[in-house]
Parts: structure tokens; sequence; C-alpha cells
């Protein structure tokens, strides 16, 4: 491993605690920790001047790559030569890579291994954020210390889900690394891994092996309770390195520090102490003081008479109070300097106290007020009137959240639950869009100049999954290079499921799209950013239906509930009606199921059948071609049932589906037996 970029020194450790006294130095200045970094997203700590920060006693400012990128742009930090000379800061810079406003802007966004693909909340126009576009903002941001483009979920999420996200966050930072290249900016890997403590050390191993000039704690206060951040707090810092910083992002009050800071935690930011001071909050010797109570109406008191800052030695509360009453800014900026300045001594505080080795002492003392509202005018607790959530059900419909935490739609009369192993939209990608190799389908080569589209039928719509699986690739490809037009026809006969997952979009965030919208409102949406993708939607039973979409498939996403619920949609009749829907085009259909009944209906109606690739419970699902199909080089890397099937097919209890009459059984046995894939014909 090298030697990190910010000359490291660990000064002291408190006894009967982690809590650790550190200095390190930047490009810009040397910092001593524990530290707090204000956030200043787009360049600037909201209502706060640069100067009057460096007075509080900032050392770091943390800004946002996500926000940066879109506006003012790299092009304008290279004009201005960085950030710090743009904004007027002498002292160091922390960019987050913008992971966590992908994970947590309602915006449209897609994951994939390459990046997240998000819209700007500017234009609309569709972005591509890899790790390499990542960090080569920071690198024309001049931080001087950038993050690693990491995948945030939250933190109560599934152990499959936990464990996918920590892996592609692991890989990113392997690309960060060498997007770094040559870069005198120091850059921090992020350990991920949910509240799984396996999976925490696996991450920290993993990263501690790179060469990083320090970690974060990332995948923390997304959801967990403050007991449950605390452990993963303590347990993650123990597996760092100790002869590097570590940093807890996105944390938090001036109590969740000092509990941090007791678990061995050196760096931390939060948006807290202007967000409070908007809304009339500040922090105090004597406890969480609300401005807007009418209690400091006419006080003429110092807003902290323990406090140097600038706010508390010229402004009483009377003032502070009308200035929050009125809205105006100038409360929100003399609150937020006097909250920046309490952290700050707080910081100070409690690295004095590491230094001099009485942190116990004051961790117990501040414990006792930092929790507490104002001490001399206690808060009458009122009960609050909680806004009512949407009804978790609609029609035939119910939500449902699966153990591994993430939700689905239920069928409520039948218990089918849509997705009920895997998160709907890992399911969507790896059963459909990405067996259907939809990336290199909608993909033109160059000189090709393919202009005829792409349709894909999307049979049982449902909660728009599968659809919006196929919108987020193209979107996504689309950014690589040149690509044909793209339809997707959806089938729906209930669009109930749809509309609850739409309401619940917090749940179902790839429903944060302005497609679905469309297709719930006007039957029909067509991209503005991609003007040859669209999406229509074919309302009623499909098999009355199919005849009127119009155009004929290349791809079948065949999504129906199960044949206990929908018999009809899974016989030789409707095979046959999709299979001369395809009108003698190339056409693959592919579908969750493995029962015998459907892949014999589908050789019944003349597709080619093969094994899928397992998903959930599943140990395969089912592939069906049209002849034209079969015959086309793609076909060649599916495992087209044979002969072991076919006798496996014979001996079976279930060898003739229900709709098969006895007297028909001879002649239906020789169908299949006689289908051109199992005799060797093409």
């Amino acid at each position: 491993m090298t030697a990190s970029r910010l000359n490291f020194q660990l000064e002291a450790t408190a006894s009967g605690s982690r809590a650790r006294a550190t200095r390190f130095r930047t490009l810009h200045n040397e910092v001593l920790t524990p530290v707090f970094m204000p956030v200043g997203t787009h360049a600037t700590v909201k209502a706060q001047l640069t100067q009057s920060l460096e007075d509080a006693g900032s050392q770091i400012l943390l800004a946002n790559t996500y926000h940066l990128l879109l506006r003012p742009g790299a092009r304008v930090f290279e004009q201005m030569g960085g950030i710090h000379r743009f904004m007027s800061w002498p002292k160091s810079v922390l960019t987050d890579s913008g992971g966590f406003q992908i994970f947590s802007l309602p915006h449209a966004r897609f994951m994939s291994e390459e990046g997240a693909v998000f819209q700007s909340y500017l234009d609309g126009s569709t972005i591509l954020l890899s790790p390499e576009v990542s960090i080569s903002t920071q690198r024309s941001i001049g931080s001087d210390i950038m993050m690693v483009l990491d995948q945030c979920i939250p933190s109560t999420a599934g152990e499959s889900e936990a464990r996918a996200a920590m892996e592609i966050t692991h890989r990113w930072a392997a690309r960060s690394l060498v997007a770094r290249g040559d870069s005198a900016q120091s850059l921090f890997g992020i350990v991920q891994g949910a509240l799984f403590e396996n999976l925490r050390r696996e991450s920290a191993e993993a990263l501690s092996a790179m060469p990083f000039d320090g970690f974060a704690i990332g995948g923390l206060a997304v959801g967990e309770g403050k007991s449950a951040r605390e452990d993963t707090c303590a347990f993650t810092a123990d597996l760092l390195p100790r002869n590097l910083p570590r940093y807890l992002m996105g944390v938090g009050t001036p109590l969740d520090i000092l509990e941090a800071v007791h678990r061995g935690v050196d760096m931390f930011d939060c948006i807290i102490p202007t967000q409070v001071a908007q809304r009339g909050g500040a922090f105090t010797s004597r406890g969480f003081l609300q401005l807007r109570r009418g209690v400091y109406k006419a006080s003429d008191e110092p807003l902290d008479a323990d406090c140097a800052c600038p706010t508390c030695a010229r402004y009483n509360r009377a003032y502070l109070h009308h200035l929050t009453k009125s809205k105006e800014t100038l409360g929100w900026q003399l609150l937020g300097q006097h909250n920046i300045y309490f952290y700050h001594t707080l910081m100070r505080e409690i690295r004095g106290s590491i230094l001099n080795d009485t942190f116990l002492e004051l961790y117990h003392a501040k414990r006792l007020f930092l929790q507490e509202d104002d001490l001399d005018n206690p808060v009458s607790k009122q009960k609050v009137k909680r806004k009512k959530s949407p009804p978790l059900e609609l029609g035939n419909y119910a939500v449902h959240i699966a153990i591994e935490g993430f939700a689905s739609i239920r069928h409520v009369s039948s218990g089918e639950i849509m997705h009920s192993r895997n998160h709907p939209m890992d399911e969507a990608r790896q059963l459909y869009t990405e067996q259907a190799n939809l990336s290199e389908r909608v993909r033109v080569s160059a000189g090709e100049g393919e202009n005829a589209p792409l349709v894909v039928w999307d049979v049982g719509l449902g909660a728009g999954a599968n659809a919006m699986a196929a919108i987020g690739c193209y979107e996504a490809e689309a950014l690589r290079g040149p690509v044909r037009p793209m339809r997707i026809i959806s089938f729906e006969n209930d669009l109930d499921s749809l509309e609850l997952a739409f309401r619940h979009s917090d749940k179902f965030d790839y429903l944060r799209h302005s497609g679905p919208a469309w297709i719930l409102r006007q039957g029909h949406w067509q991209s503005r950013e991609h003007p040859g993708l669209s999406w229509e939607l074919v309302r009623g039973d499909f098999l009355e239906t199919m005849e009127t979409a119009s155009a004929a498939p290349q791809v079948v996403f065949y999504d129906m509930f199960s044949s206990k619920t929908c018999g009809d949609q899974w016989t030789r009749d409707a095979f046959a009606r999709l299979h001369a829907a395809c009108k003698g085009g190339a056409a693959e259909l592919f579908t969750y199921t493995c029962s015998t009944a459907a892949r014999v209906a589908m050789l019944a109606a003349g597709f080619v059948v093969a094994r899928g690739r397992p998903t959930g419970e599943k140990q395969e699902t089912t592939i069906a071609f049209t002849s034209e199909a079969w015959r086309s080089p793609g076909c060649a890397g599916h495992e087209v049932l044979g002969a072991e099937w076919l006798a496996k097919w014979r001996r079976s209890a279930a060898q003739f589906p229900t709709w098969v009459d006895a007297a028909e059984r001879r002649a239906f046995e020789s169908l299949i037996s006689g289908h051109p894939q199992f005799s060797g014909r093409s």
C-alpha cells in the first residue's frame, strides 16, 4: 500500500473510549480532528459568508459533485482555477461523489455496472455519472479530498441487495483509483454493507487492500434506528486502519457526533446546522431552542450566554424570534452562524478532552443536555397530527413488503405476489432485459444507420418493473452511442397495480420517472430526451387485444399471473395466437415460469423452447423462439430443450395439461414428439 497523501498522525486515544485526536495535512491546510465539515452543496454553505465560516473555525467544507456537475459544470471550475478561487475559500474542500443524491433525489435514475443514469433536474437531460466521470469532475473542481462513487441503498435493505450494492461499490472504487491517476488530491473509499456485520467486514477488508488516503463509513442515517446506527458505526470503525482518517458520512446532530467520536470516528458532515436555522432552531449550552416559540417574543437575553459567536454577542432572543417569525433571511443567517460556531466549539472541546485524557467525563456531561430542549423554558409536547399516507390497497391489489425489505404488489384474491423473492427491478433486468440482450439490440454500430424500431411487447404490465427496466436500459445505452428506435407496447386489463405502486413511489423508486405518469393518465409516453423511445398501453384482456397492437413484436416479456389465476393465458390457443401475432418474424419470448404445462403449450403453438436463467427460488425459467428467430445466430447461446427433457416429459404425471382432452392425448403426444427441435429439423 502506498503512503497516504495526507501525512496522517494519530496523536491520542482516550482512556475507556475509542475517541481519537488526529491531524493531517491537505493541499491547503492542516486539519485537526475530530472535525465537523459544514455542507456547501452548491459551493456555498447556505446563508453563510466564507469569511464567517473561517472566523467560526471551519477547516473543511463539503461540496457535492452531482450538483456541481450540473451547474456550473466542470469547465467553469477549470477556467476559474478550481473551487477555492471560485468561492473565495482558502482552506480545504471535500467533494462527495454524488452517490447519495442519485439515491435520494426523485428523478429518473437507472443503475448499471457502468454507473448511474439520471435525469437532470435543471433541463431533463439524461446524464451518466460513472466512477470515471465523478473523479474527472472532482479533479476539475479541485477539491482536497475526493470520494469514490458508491451505490447507496437503504440501510434496512436485505442482505442480497446490500451485497450487490457493496460489490459494485468495490468495483467502482477500483475504477475511481485508476481514474485519479497522478493527481495530488486525496481519495477516500466508502465502506458499505447496510447493517450486516459480515458484509461490513468484507467491505472494510476489500477497501483496506486498496491505496486510499482515508475511509468513509457509508450507508448509515438512511433508515436505521439510533442504536443500530451506533452499533454499526462502532463495529465498522474498528475494522478500519488506525493510521488513516475515518469519516462518518451525513451524521448528524451534536449528540450523534459525540456518540460517533466515542466509537472512533474522526470526520463528520451534515446539513443540520443551517437546515434547523432556516426553521428557527438553535443549539445552545442550555439545550435546543426553537425561536418561533412565543416565550422569546420579548426576551432580552442573548441566544446563548456561554457562546462568543457574533450572533450571541450582538443580538437578543426577541430580535431573533422576530426575524424567524417574519421569515427574514437574516434570521436564517444569524442562527446558522451561531449553530456552526456551536458545532466547532464542541469539536474543539472534544479534541481537548481527548488530548487531556478527560474525554469520558466530557462525554457523560455533554450527553445530559445535547439531547434536551430549552432547559430554562421547557417545551410542552403536543400531539402531532400525522399526515395520512396513501392507502396500501387499491382494488384487488395491496403493497407487500418482503422479508428482504423491498416492496412489491400482491394480488389479494389469489395471494400471488409480483416478484416475491427478488427486488422487482433486479428480476426485471436479470430475467427480461439482460436475457433479451436489449443493450445489444438497441445499439447501432458505426456506419450501420439502423432506423427500424425494436418492438417490445410487455405482456402483463403489472407494477411496471419490466417496462421501466427496458426504458432504463435504453437510456443508459443512448449515453454510450447511437441507438435505434424502440417501442414498448404494454398490455394490461387492470391498472390498479401500477396506480397503487405509483402512489407509493417512495417504496417503488423505479417509478420516479415521467413515463408511468403519462401511461396512467394518457396511455402513451414519448421520451423528450430520446425521440426514438416510446411507450404505449393497450388496455384490456390480452387475448382480445393483441391483434389491435400497432406493431408485431421482436421481443416479448410474458409476465402474466400464473395459470392458477390466469389459466386461459397459458394455453396452446393463447400461445398460438401470440405466435401468429409475430407475423412470421423473428421474435423471442421470455417468461418467469418453467412449468411443463406452459412449455408444452408453447411447443404445441409452434415455438422453439429453451431453458432460461434461474431467478429467485426457480432453478430455471423459459425462453421461446419463433422459427425465424431459432435460425438466427443469437439463438445459439441458449440451451434448447432436447431429448432428455422430452423423455422426462413422457414419464411425467403432468404430461398433459388440463386443456388437452383425453381423446386428443395421442395426437398431442405425437405433435410434441415430432416438434422440429426434437427431430433435428429446422
